[in-house]
């Protein structure tokens, strides 16, 4: 696996507990309850979307002018799939398109060809932007449920990839059952008279998981080109990984997990996902290692994964995994903080999969990951993946090359407190700034 390190110098040690869009949690002096699956199904056998995505150098685009004497076929006009180098950031910048939101964390469309943008507010409710303008009724409202704020809240949003036909999404949200924090997984469904407004009383839950402390929650979750829903779930909180959720197989903590949520209910394990037949391990794992995947994305041409995980003392990370990875992938955490040895001694036999880039404390002190810009508005970006830092507002560009070599270079200095990314049906994207703005790349 081919990996960059960017040239900085070390910041001194400063002990971030999560994604921080608040201060860092204290570290607990009671003894927390470890941290397990409440429901967890048995294989059924779901099975996959067979389509591969393929990767082509360039697609043609033919046009047909007719005249009142003749029909002209225009000369193909070839369009990059991925550009060569990253592009000058000179010409480019972030412009405000929504505002007077409550504590955005996320945004997403629902692919359904409506247009509109869902935007998730960390207190509990999604929001529609439609048309132009925000819609005042919230689309779902689950502030009565949610367990906000800091790292806790309405932490993720998926549309289920047939939303046009059978109205199912998906949210991450933690609530509190008396003292226990967890971590809700549920799918609900859209009104049937009314696009814009879910059924509120249409919840059900596939996944409800303890956390020991308040931070390292994760949040995101997407379907994968596969058709399985991915599941970002950090170590647990507090600091440093005192249980060893990131390595440890037996818990969901410091995972992406994978789901078949087509072919049972409430789900089922896909039957090649890498622990099937380990007894005591979580079947649903899919990768492990990782300390707080604070957003992943899926390139939506090469089905490629990036996963940003926020580091701990000194270092933010970006990991990657290509198409047809089969799982059962070690991203080192606590072995390691970003490609630096962080705890412990690994044992000789673990192989690890190094971050593809990272940057330390100096720059940025808690990452949030983006999407590979696949739009048809900014040419000079396609396959360029944008993310960016939540604490510094700076925005990177980073591309994977046809020879297997990376680029990565600061692109923006925004001074936003970047809490997400997101793309329309377009393949634009945007940035979600948590005090209260979306913005678009022009």
């Amino acid at each position: 696996m081919n990996r960059i390190v960017l040239p900085v110098v070390i910041a001194a040690a400063i002990l971030m507990a999560g994604c921080s869009f608040l201060a860092p949690t204290e570290v607990p002096t009671g003894t927390p309850t470890t941290a397990f699956f409440i429901r967890v199904p048995s294989p059924t056998g779901g099975v996959a979307n067979t389509a591969t995505p393929t990767l082509a150098p360039t697609s043609v685009m033919t046009t047909t002018v007719v005249t009142p004497t003749a029909t002209v076929t225009t000369t193909p006009t070839p369009i990059p799939i991925t550009v060569s180098v990253l592009p000058d950031p000179s010409g480019y910048s972030w412009q405000k398109v929504i505002t007077d939101l409550d504590q955005p964390v996320g945004l997403v469309n629902a692919g359904d060809g409506s247009k509109r943008l869902f935007i998730v507010e960390q207190g509990g409710l999604i929001r529609v932007y439609k048309d132009g303008a925000l819609l005042p009724t919230p689309f779902l409202n689950l502030s009565q449920k949610v367990s906000c704020c800091g790292e806790r809240g309405l932490l993720g949003l998926a549309f289920h990839p047939n939303y046009k036909e059978n109205g199912y999404f998906f949210v991450d949200y933690t609530e509190k059952d008396g003292n226990q924090l967890n971590t809700v997984i549920a799918r609900f469904s859209v009104s049937g008279s009314d696009p814009d407004l879910a059924m509120a009383n249409s919840e059900t839950r596939l996944l409800l998981i303890r956390q020991p402390y308040q931070n390292h929650n994760g949040g995101q979750i997407q379907f994968g080109p596969d058709g399985y829903l991915y599941i970002g779930m950090g170590d647990g909180g507090s600091e440093g990984d005192p249980f060893g959720n990131g390595q440890s197989l037996q818990t969901p903590l410091g995972k992406i997990l994978r789901i078949d949520v087509d072919h049972a209910q409430p789900y089922a394990v896909p039957t090649d996902n890498p622990f099937t037949n380990v007894e005591g391990d979580a079947w649903e794992i899919w990768a492990y290692g990782l300390r707080n995947p604070w957003r992943f994305s899926f390139d939506p041409v090469t089905g490629d994964l990036y996963i940003a995980d926020v580091g701990q003392d000194a270092w933010e990370e970006i990991d990657y995994l290509p198409v047809g990875s089969p799982g059962r992938v070690n991203l080192g955490w606590n072995y390691y903080e970003g490609s630096h040895p962080y705890r412990g001694s690994p044992p000789a036999s673990e192989t690890f999969v190094m971050p593809v880039a990272e940057y330390s404390h100096e720059f940025g002190k808690s990452v949030s990951g983006g999407y590979v810009y696949r739009g048809k508005n900014l040419l000079d970006w396609s396959g360029v993946y944008i993310y960016g830092d939540y604490v510094s507002g700076r925005v990177w560009g980073l591309l994977h090359l046809l020879d297997g070599s990376w680029q990565n270079a600061q692109m923006f200095d925004t001074g936003r407190n970047i809490t997400s990314f997101g793309v329309d049906e377009d393949g634009e994207i945007y940035l979600v700034d948590y005090g209260g703005d979306i913005l678009i790349l022009q």
